[in-house]
C-alpha cells in the first residue's frame, strides 16, 4: 500500500482471460410441454462447446427422472423448456438441490415453464407474458462486473425475441441487463425492462437470461460468453454480488463530473472504466459528502497491484489527508493481514477465510460494498461480509466525509467500474453551509461542535453544496427560535422545488434547543437549501434520511 515500495512487473493482459477452474458437471434439461424452440439443438451444442473449452462436462437430457438425483451436478440449465415439465417429487428434489447449494440457469423460455409451482417462479425471477416479433433492440448492460456481462460494453445491439414478463423482477433479483424499450416495438413493461438477472437462492444460486430464442444466438461469441458466465456463477466457480440492488445513484459510469484528483498521477477513463496510472494520488468525489450510506464499486487488478477505496475523509487536494483522517479498504493480493484485500488498512484485517472464499483472482472483476452507518464500516466482497470495523479514534470519524479511489504508483494497475451509492442518512452541522444570505456562524458552547448557524431572520437562507436531496424522504433539525416560524427544505437553489416545511414552535430561547421534523416529497435532485421563515433562529444541526 502507501508505505510499501513495489518492484513488480505488470502482468500481461492475458490475465484478463478466464482463470483455470476445477472440473465440474452441468446438466442441460430441455424438456418441453408447450411450444418447442428449434434452437434447442444449437443451444445444447453451444454449451457442449463451452464445456470442452472451459473444463466442465455436459449431460443433456429431456428425461425428468434425472432430477431424482442431482448430486453429481454443480448446475442445471433449463434450456428453452416450456410448460409443466416436473412432477411433484421431481419439483421437491430440485428445490432441495438448489436450496442446498446447487445452481440454476434459465434460458429464454425457461420463464415459460412451471406456472403452477410458486417456488419455480421465484427461482426464475419472473414468468413470461407475451412477446412481439423477432427484431433488433438495444440491450443495456447494468452490471459489467458479473462474469456473464463483464465482456460487454454499456450497450449491445442484437436481434432476438424479446419477452415481456408478468411482473418486474427487479425488487427481488440483481439485474444484469435491461432492454431499451425505445429501440424496438412491442415492449410493454413501462420503460424498466430487465432481461438478464441473477440472485442467491438459499445456499444456491440462480441465473436467468431472456436471450436465446434464435438459432443464430448460439453461434454468437458474445452470447456464448453470457451463457458461460451464467453457468460459472450458478456452479459456484466464480463469485458475484447477486443480491437485489435498488435505490443506488451513479457516481461514476463513464462520466467523471464531480470528481477531483489529489496528488500526482491519475486515472485513464475509457470504456466507462477508470484505470490507475502513476501516483501516489487519490481520485475523490468532491461534489458531495456522505453520512450513512452504501457505496458499491467494481474493481479488477493485474498481478499484485495495489490500490484502495477511501471513506470518511474531509475535502482536501492532498491525498495524505485521506490517509490521516479517513479509512482505506485495501486492494492488494499479498501483504500483511491488516494490509491486504478487504482489510481496513493498518487497523483491522479481513476475515481471511471468508475473503479467500469470496475473492475472484487477479484479472477478474470483484465487487465491494462498503456499508457505513455511524462509526461502523462493514465490507462486503462479492456479496459476502468479510470485515466489520467500528471506529474508536476520536481524531477520525466515519459519520460524514468524502469517498475516493487510490492510484498507488507506476507499478500498479487497478481498474474501477460502476461506482454507485445509496444514501441512508446524513447529519450536518448547521454552520457547515457553503452558501447563504443573512446567516452567520455563532459560537455556542451548548451546541454540538460549539457553533450554530445564527442571527437568522425571515427570508434568510443557507445552502449545503455537498449534501444532496436526491432520494431524501425526511428532514429533522435541532433549532432554537424565540419567535417561532418554519424551515423550508428546497432542492438546488433557495427558489428550487419545495420538498417539505418543518414548523418551528415559538417560545424557545438561546441554548434551548428542540427537534423539528417533516416528511419530504418529490423527486428533485441537487444540493439542499434551507429557507427560514420567522425571526431569531439558530440552527445547531440537521439530518436527512433517504429511502432504503
Amino acid at each position: 500500500m502507501l508505505h510499501r515500495l513495489l518492484t513488480l512487473t505488470l502482468v500481461a493482459a492475458t490475465l484478463t482471460a478466464t482463470p483455470a477452474e476445477p472440473a465440474y458437471d452441468v446438466l442441460v434439461f430441455s424438456k418441453t410441454a408447450g411450444f418447442r424452440h428449434d434452437a434447442i439443438p444449437a443451444g445444447i451444442q453451444a454449451i457442449r462447446d463451452l464445456g470442452t473449452a472451459h473444463g466442465f462436462t455436459v449431460t443433456a437430457t429431456e428425461d425428468a427422472n434425472a432430477f431424482a438425483d442431482l448430486s453429481g451436478y454443480e448446475a442445471v440449465v433449463f434450456l428453452n423448456t416450456t410448460g409443466d415439465v416436473l412432477d411433484d417429487a421431481q419439483q421437491t428434489a430440485f428445490q432441495q438441490y438448489v436450496d442446498g447449494g446447487g445452481g440454476y440457469v434459465g434460458v429464454h423460455s425457461a420463464a415459460d415453464t412451471e406456472y403452477d409451482w410458486p417456488y419455480y417462479g421465484r427461482l426464475a425471477g419472473a414468468y413470461f407474458r407475451n412477446h412481439p416479433a423477432i427484431q433488433q433492440a438495444t440491450v443495456r448492460t447494468e452490471d459489467r462486473a458479473h462474469p456473464a456481462t463483464a465482456h460487454l460494453g454499456p450497450t449491445w445491439t442484437r436481434t432476438d425475441e424479446w419477452y415481456n414478463y408478468r411482473t418486474n423482477p427487479r425488487p427481488s433479483v440483481h439485474v444484469l441487463q435491461s432492454l431499451d424499450e425505445a429501440s424496438y416495438s412491442g415492449g410493454d413493461m413501462g420503460g424498466d425492462h430487465p432481461i438478464t438477472w441473477c440472485h442467491p437462492q438459499e445456499r444456491g444460486r440462480a441465473f436467468y437470461t431472456g436471450l436465446g430464442h434464435t438459432i443464430e444466438s448460439y453461434a454468437d461469441p458474445a452470447f456464448r460468453e453470457v451463457l458461460l458466465g451464467g453457468i460459472r456463477y450458478a456452479a459456484g466457480t466464480v463469485k458475484a454480488d447477486c443480491r437485489p440492488e435498488n435505490g443506488y445513484s451513479s457516481l461514476y459510469d463513464g462520466d467523471t463530473s464531480g470528481w477531483s484528483q489529489a496528488g500526482p498521477g491519475g486515472f485513464a477513463n475509457a470504456d466507462a472504466t477508470l484505470t490507475s496510472q502513476g501516483g501516489l494520488g487519490l481520485l475523490w468525489y468532491s461534489a458531495e459528502e456522505f453520512g450513512s450510506y452504501s457505496l458499491k464499486l467494481d474493481w479488477r487488478v493485474t498481478g499484485d497491484s495495489n490500490s484502495g477505496v477511501f471513506v470518511g475523509f474531509p475535502a482536501s487536494d492532498d491525498p495524505w489527508s485521506a490517509v490521516n483522517n479517513g479509512y482505506e479498504v485495501q486492494i492488494d493480493a499479498t501483504d500483511a493481514p491488516d494490509r491486504t484485500t478487504g482489510s481496513i488498512y493498518g487497523f483491522k484485517a479481513a476475515d481471511l477465510a471468508a475473503r479467500d472464499a469470496a475473492l475472484n483472482p487477479p484479472g477478474s472483476w470483484n465487487t465491494y460494498e462498503l456499508l457505513v452507518e455511524g462509526e461502523r464500516l462493514r465490507v462486503y466482497l462479492n456479496g459476502v461480509l468479510i470485515n466489520d470495523f467500528t471506529n474508536a479514534d476520536p481524531r477520525r470519524s466515519l459519520r460524514q466525509g468524502h469517498v475516493g479511489i487510490q492510484n498507488h504508483g507506476d507499478a500498479d494497475q487497478v481498474s474501477f467500474r460502476d461506482i454507485r451509492v445509496k444514501r441512508l442518512g446524513v447529519t450536518v452541522e448547521g454552520e457547515a453551509c457553503t452558501a447563504g444570505d443573512g446567516v452567520r456562524v455563532v459560537r455556542r458552547a451548548s451546541a454540538s461542535g460549539g457553533k450554530v448557524l445564527g442571527r437568522i431572520d425571515d427570508g434568510d437562507w443557507a445552502g449545503y453544496g455537498r449534501v444532496s436531496v436526491e432520494g431524501a424522504t425526511s428532514f429533522s433539525a435541532r433549532v432554537s427560535a424565540r419567535g417561532g416560524g418554519a424551515i423550508q427544505v428546497r432542492a438546488g437553489t433557495p427558489a428550487g422545488p419545495l420538498l417539505g416545511t418543518a414548523t418551528v414552535p415559538g417560545g424557545g430561547g438561546r441554548d434551548r434547543y428542540r427537534d423539528v421534523t417533516t416528511t419530504l416529497t418529490g423527486s428533485a435532485a441537487g444540493p439542499v437549501h434551507l429557507v427560514f421563515e420567522g425571526r431569531r433562529f439558530e440552527l445547531d444541526s440537521f439530518a436527512l434520511r433517504y429511502a432504503r
